[in-house]
Formats: C-alpha cells, sequence, structure tokens
C-alpha cells in the first residue's frame, strides 16, 4: 500500500456519491506498500462510523484482472474467509475510476501485521492459507501464474541486460543459472505430473499481507499476485516468508507450526510433501529474481525501497542443500 495518486476533495465527493455508503468525516493515505495508491475512509451512517479502504490501481495493475481479483476477494469473502470485501456501488459495480486510474472501495479489516514474526505467528497462518484454498476450490475462473516457472529464465536474462547484474552482484547470475538447470527439470508441473492439486492461490502471503488482533489472525489482504497454481506451491512462498529469522537461519520450529496449522485444514497428499523442497527452492527463486530485476532495474534517485535479493539468494541455497522432508520439520 502506498499513494502515488493524489484524489482532490472535488472528485473524492463525487465519487462517493455513487455508494450508499453514508457521509465521509475522515480520509487519509496509507504509506505502506509499494503497489497501488491506498486510502482510508471513514463514513457515518445512522450514527455509526464505518472504515473502508479506497484503492486507486497504478500502472503495474492490468486493469483487465481487476474483475479477477475483485471476484476472487468477494469469492472468498463471502465463504468466511477474513479478506477485504468489495463493496459495490448503487448499480451493482465494485470497479470504477478515480483520478484517471481504475479504483474499488473495500471494507476495512481491524489488526496490524506481525514486526516480528514468532512460532506463534505460524500455525493460524498456515491454517488461514488452507482455509483460502479450500474456500477457492469452487471459485471456477483461472488466472495464469504470469510469475511462474516459465517466466523465470526471462527474468534473469532482463537482470543481466544492462549489466547492473555483474555490477552489484558478480557471480550471482551464474548461481542463479544453475540452481535453474536443477529446479527447473524437477517442476512438477513441467515435467507433466498432474497428481499435485491446483487452484486459486494468494501468491504474497508476506508477514505485512497477514492481519492479527488479539492473536488470532484478523485479515488476509492485497489479492493483486493471486493466480491459480499448485496450491502447495503457496505453502512453500509462506515457509519461505515466515520461517527464516532476520539472520537468515532456518527456524524448523516455525516451519513445522505452520504445517501443521495448514494440515489441520487441508492435509496434504503425499505427492505434495515429497514435491515440497523443490517447491520452496522455487518460491526462493522466483522472489530473488524479482528483487534482482528490480534492483538493476530501479533508477536512481526513484522514490521506492529497493528489497535486497540476497535475502532470497541465501534461503534458495539452504533449499538446494536440504533436499530432505525432515529439513522442514515434516
Amino acid at each position: 500500500m502506498a499513494v502515488y495518486t493524489e484524489v482532490g476533495d472535488e472528485a473524492l465527493a463525487g465519487f462517493l456519491t455513487e455508494y450508499d455508503i453514508g457521509r465521509l468525516t475522515a480520509f487519509r493515505g496509507i504509506a505502506e506498500g509499494v503497489e497501488n495508491s491506498n486510502f482510508v475512509l471513514r463514513t457515518t451512517q445512522d450514527g455509526t462510523d464505518r472504515d473502508f479502504i479506497l484503492t486507486l490501481y497504478e500502472k503495474r495493475v492490468n486493469p483487465v484482472e481487476l474483475p479477477w481479483f475483485l471476484g476472487l476477494m468477494r469469492h472468498l469473502a463471502m465463504r468466511g474467509l477474513s479478506c477485504p470485501l468489495p463493496v459495490a456501488g448503487r448499480d451493482g459495480l465494485a470497479l470504477r475510476e478515480l483520478a484517471g486510474r481504475p479504483a474499488a472501495i473495500t471494507t476495512f479489516l481491524p489488526g496490524v501485521w506481525p514486526r516480528h514474526v514468532s512460532v506463534e505467528h505460524c500455525a493460524p497462518l498456515g491454517a488461514a492459507l488452507a482455509a483460502l484454498h479450500v474456500a477457492g476450490q469452487d471459485y471456477a475462473t483461472e488466472r495464469p501464474n504470469g510469475l511462474g516457472p516459465e517466466a523465470w529464465r526471462p527474468l534473469l536474462r532482463a537482470a543481466r541486460g544492462n549489466g547492473g547484474t555483474e555490477q552489484a552482484f558478480p557471480g550471482l547470475s551464474e548461481e542463479l543459472d544453475l540452481a535453474l538447470d536443477r529446479i527447473l527439470p524437477s517442476w512438477p508441473a513441467m515435467r507433466g505430473e498432474s497428481a499435485l492439486p491446483r487452484g486459486q492461490i494468494h501468491a504474497d502471503l508476506f508477514p505485512d499481507n497477514v492481519f492479527f488482533l488479539d492473536g488470532t489472525i484478523s485479515g488476509l489482504i492485497d489479492f493483486y499476485f493471486a493466480c491459480t497454481d499448485l496450491l502447495t506451491y503457496d505453502v512453500a512462498i509462506c515457509l519461505n516468508a515466515w520461517c527464516f529469522g532476520d539472520d537468515g537461519t532456518f527456524n524448523v520450529t516455525c516451519a513445522r507450526r505452520l504445517l501443521e496449522g495448514y494440515q489441520s485444514v487441508r492435509p496434504l497428499t503425499e505427492a505434495e510433501r515429497t514435491a515440497l523442497p523443490v517447491l520452496c527452492a522455487g518460491a526462493a527463486m522466483r522472489f530473488a529474481l524479482t528483487r534482482l530485476y528490480d534492483w538493476v532495474n530501479t533508477p536512481a534517485g526513484a522514490m521506492v525501497t529497493r528489497k535486497d535479493p540476497m535475502a532470497y539468494v541465501r534461503r534458495l541455497r539452504f533449499h538446494l542443500a536440504s533436499p530432505t522432508l525432515e529439513a522442514y520439520g515434516v
């Protein structure tokens, strides 16, 4: 979340006349995040104050795909998952335009994301991820994963194309090339295997996209990388995002709790368990590559905080050196 596009008072007032959510009493931007412009709206109606999130979708989001994302969030929320519910206007439509950008209002979720992940966070996170997967099973429309394994070599070529990778990270291109040589031939979908369950995945369930309140999960947010892919790949993304300490070491207790929480709702198949190490390596590769691409292609002086790709390269090294399930607490 962030603010890239400013919204004038007059434009906002006109926009809100298309909704039946009450009278606006407060409006402020949200500074966190990197993808879209986000604002908190507070309204009052019949003596009740309510908060909403207004999102303006910036240029990195394909407007054609927005109905899929909003539809998925509505689908999940209607099945009991605590995620933002798109708010329809009086005409029944949730997607509109404001300040020259596609825009939508969603419900506000209370809580805060954990700045420091502890073991206590991991079982609830696993259970919430499994609940998402179960709730999404009957959302029939598919969206391909544009950052799946087919995209990884092109991403690496694009990152090394201007010479910035070798200057910033000597030897890293060759290391990632060799890692891809190991990962891609073992990737279940690329080997034509159909045994692993597929469905709608979040694909970006990092700690800052999970809200906790009084020790329990109060909401999952930011579904704009969601897609249709292997369900266990989503588990692998979470193992990477939640189970490594600040010093880069893997916390097997966190991993065990996350997997226990997940399997309390949706048990993994034997094929999924067997595939977990390579899926974890692939998930680390995906985020190492996107961070590397952004690192070498972000112009000097841009108002964007670059994320160090080496944090995920170190995770990748761990996974490639840990091919057994025991390393993950299974």
